[in-house]
């Protein structure tokens, strides 16, 4: 039995990992600043709780270093400054480190954004994929906005200095998880509240401006990512690895949007469009023929990893939660005059 802290554990993720590390016999603690209730309440029986601020990890290096984790996962890092600060708690102390990175680490992610010049990238994006070479993943601005969904984010947000650093420190060997679209009850971003909203709402189609409708990107439930951490986490054969983690197929929006409409058992109609005829807010911004689908085969070759919990039963629990927490409306995303005009011109 291990001992196994978590950093930033009583979020989205984090609650799932403790229950899945729990569940396989290891001593888990949570190091949370104790403002997470409804995520914290999640958390299961017998977890020890750190109170604290990741922001300001040096306050509490005692209480950490005190508990003497055999393995740290940190599910906030934010920079490569924090992921240092981490390190320097924890060399000396624990085993190993594992970090919960992004698929946004990928040079794809650059192309997508414009960020990028050059070709676009081939995919399914592996392991060895090429990743960006301009280090500001995002804008100032969209970083901002970002913080008020993900208050752990800092300025300097970017998680490829966080591989260089968790996977190059000589003493301390590193994990790194690169996560997909994480999507299920408690998701901050409520990503199929667009499709469930007009589900619910009686819209007899959905239109998709037809490169989106194309666009393919990684996404995993909740628990089924948790589960592929807390494994990572625990084996050996993880030193010194990076792997994606989702689900197998990265479907399309378009294939995402049948799978989520099939299981709700609507029959309506999904509906492409030139971006010409696509209303103003139904068009994404960047390059959509750079797709970001990856290649999980590592992590369930290496490690023997598995969904626990299969697609269909993890879209039908994550329309629950979206129907009993549904997020406040912006009602320039659901122009629903828009739509039925865009849609009648296709039909004339």
């Amino acid at each position: 039995m291990s001992i196994v802290l978590l950093i930033g554990g009583s979020g989205f993720i984090g609650p799932h990992i403790a229950a899945a590390l729990a569940e396989r016999g290891h001593d888990v603690a949570v190091f949370h600043r104790g403002t997470t209730r409804a995520s914290a309440r999640a958390l299961p029986a017998g977890v020890r709780h750190i109170l604290g601020d990741r922001q300001r990890l040096d306050e509490s290096a005692a209480a950490l270093r005190a508990l003497k984790p055999d393995i740290v996962i940190d599910c906030v890092l934010s920079s490569g400054r924090q992921a240092r600060a981490l390190i320097s708690v924890f060399r000396g102390v624990a085993s190993r480190i594992v970090a919960l990175s992004s698929c946004d680490v990928y040079r794809a992610c650059g192309v997508l954004h414009g960020s990028e010049p050059g070709p676009l990238e081939p995919v399914p994006l592996t392991e060895s994929s090429p990743l960006r070479t301009r280090l500001q993943t995002y804008p100032p601005e969209r970083i901002r906005m970002l913080q008020h969904v993900f208050a752990w984010l800092d300025e300097e947000y970017d998680k490829i200095p966080i591989e260089r650093e968790v996977l190059g420190d000589p003493e301390l060997p590193g994990t790194v998880l690169r996560l997909p679209m994480v999507y299920g009850p408690g998701d901050p971003l409520h990503r199929l509240s667009p499709i469930v909203k007009r589900i619910d709402d009686g819209r007899r189609f959905m239109l998709f401006e037809e490169k989106h409708a194309a666009w393919r990107s990684p996404r995993g439930y909740v628990e089924n990512v948790a589960s592929a951490i807390a494994l990572a986490a625990i084996s050996d054969r993880a030193v010194g690895r990076t792997y994606n983690v989702g689900e197998v197929e990265s479907l399309s929006e378009l294939a995402w949007a049948r799978r989520v409409a099939d299981v709700t058992g609507w029959d309506g109609a999904l509906v492409t469009l030139s971006e010409d005829r696509t209303p103003p807010h139904l068009r994404q911004p960047g390059n959509l023929d750079q797709h970001w689908a990856t290649d999980t085969t590592r992590i369930r070759q290496e490690l023997g990893y598995a969904e626990p919990v299969g697609q269909d039963e993890a879209i039908h629990r994550s329309v629950y939660w979206e129907r009993t927490h549904p997020p406040p409306v912006d009602a320039g995303l659901f122009d629903y005059g828009a739509e039925d005009a865009a849609q009648s011109s296709v039909k004339r």
